[in-house]
């Protein structure tokens, strides 16, 4: 999650601990639990908070249920929900696919079979054609689809005008709306229906069905740069940095992921001269779940206007923890670590070692915190807005701790995840290498004082429910640039 001498968080994969081959879902629920119990960052920490008789009911009600597993799915569910007694993330468990298996052939499901819709086509194409005003009758785009949305009865029907998919024939119903407009249901590609409970219009051009966006190909209306700008931000998987208008600058970050540093930093120093010139920039990081600290080091200086204080973390020490110290010292290269950083590494699994059982600053000065000073502060960007929702957990939210102790920097949106205090993600495999197990070994020196974990990170301006997803960029904009 940080640089190597802040906090190491490369994630890595051990083998896995000695324990009976017999291997049912209680035996690796047992396994599971264990392993939790002598290796997290964070299971005292929730044991002192919630007690031990709450432990002890919450482990009885879930061994019934392990017990009972009728499929490898439900029992890493049941694993999963019980893990989640301690934190809402930075834990996991999956299954490890095994590549020497041959698969099974699928089983051949047969597909509903779907209702035909009668319309005269070529009538519903002039009849929508001349309409003047925005409505949901219409021809619609949701790739592959091409869709006819048509008023019949008491609600709407969308039909299939041209089709991507083989087994979707024109004139078969695609989807359902009803007559106040309020729920339908919205027929998927293997004609299953998926009710929606949320249905709107995103300007003129866009309709929003839950997760499914529709793109309107007739009526025309005129462009909505905003909108367009909207859903380039929440569908793009690079960072990209747009002119809003002449003194607004949007810069959008879908995640932090380590390997994203590169893209990230190259929109940065490409923009530098727009960056350094103008007065507001948003930054856009709704979604971001997290990665690598060193992927946001760039931005840090444009929003710099007094020392940062950043509150570290201390490593559980135990045997099995310890030697993902050790395996980092021998693989450094595999993990990207630079060669001068070793002997760091070989300090801290010694100094780890001395220290079982115990929670451990692995830093050579033994400070609780880190404080990062510079001698420049940026005259622009005057004013930063960063949006925020509750997709943003882990890295982000350590990006927003930083960020905000910026006089430049006001957040917006909603409150943050709240997954960060208890972090460094560690991967075991299972003995019979049937699942994989992802727990903590790291725990903030800000708890209790200042926890993020199951809170979050409020934002200064609380975007509410009024104001659509779409608008929130707009929400910033005009704020950022009332005089």
């Amino acid at each position: 999650m940080i640089k190597i001498k802040a906090l190491i968080a490369v994630f890595i994969t051990s083998s896995t601990l000695g324990f009976a081959q017999n291997c049912t879902c209680e035996t690796n629920f047992q396994w599971v639990k264990k392993t939790f119990e002598e290796n997290d960052a964070g299971f005292q920490y929730v044991i002192d908070k919630k007690g031990m008789p709450a432990y002890q009911a919450h482990n009885t009600d879930f061994l019934s249920k392990i017990k009972n597993s009728k499929s490898d799915t439900e029992c890493l569910q049941n694993i999963y929900d019980w893990m989640k007694f301690f934190r809402s993330g930075h834990f996991s468990i999956s299954k490890i696919e095994n590549k020497n298996q041959q698969p099974q052939p699928a089983a051949v499901k047969e597909q509903p079979k779907s209702e035909i819709v009668t319309v005269d086509l070529e009538k519903f194409k002039k009849e929508v054609l001349s309409k003047k005003e925005s409505d949901i009758e219409g021809i619609w785009e949701a790739e592959p689809y091409v869709i006819g949305i048509k008023k019949i009865g008491n609600g709407y029907k969308g039909f299939i005008i041209q089709s991507g998919a083989e087994n979707w024939k024109p004139y078969e119903l695609k989807l359902t709306i009803n007559a106040d407009q309020s729920k339908g249901v919205f027929y998927l590609r293997d004609k299953s229906g998926q009710e929606v409970n949320q249905i709107r219009f995103m300007g003129k051009n866009y309709l929003q069905m839950g997760s499914f966006v529709l793109k309107r190909l007739s009526p025309k209306f005129e462009r909505e740069e905003n909108i367009e700008t909207y859903l380039q931000a929440i569908q793009t998987q690079k960072p990209f940095l747009k002119e809003l208008n002449k003194t607004t600058l949007l810069l959008r970050i879908p995640t932090f992921n380590g390997a994203m540093k590169k893209d990230i930093d190259s929109v940065i120093i490409a923009n530098k001269s727009k960056i350094e010139s103008t007065e507001n920039l948003i930054i856009d990081i709704r979604n971001n779940g997290g990665g690598s600290d060193n992927s946001f080091s760039e931005i840090i200086p444009y929003l710099y206007t007094n020392p940062i204080r950043s509150i570290r973390a201390q490593m559980y020490s135990t045997k099995l923890n310890n030697q993902r110290m050790l395996d980092l010292y021998d693989n450094y290269e595999k993990y990207g670590i630079p060669k001068e950083e070793r002997e760091f590494l070989k300090k801290a699994y010694d100094k780890l070692n001395a220290n079982l059982g115990k929670f451990v600053s692995i830093q050579d000065d033994n400070n609780i915190l880190s404080i990062d000073k510079s001698d420049k502060i940026f005259p622009f960007p005057k004013n930063v807005g960063i949006i925020i929702n509750k997709g943003n957990g882990s890295t982000a939210e350590e990006f927003l701790l930083a960020a905000k102790q910026s006089k430049k920097v006001k957040l917006f949106g909603t409150t943050t995840a709240g997954v960060l205090d208890i972090s460094n993600m560690y991967f075991l495999n299972s003995p019979c290498n049937e699942f994989k197990l992802g727990y903590s070994l790291s725990k903030s020196f800000r708890i209790p004082d200042m926890a993020i974990d199951e809170k979050g990170i409020q934002p200064d301006y609380f975007i509410d429910s009024t104001i659509p997803e779409h608008q929130w960029i707009d929400f910033v904009n005009d704020i950022l640039n009332t005089k």
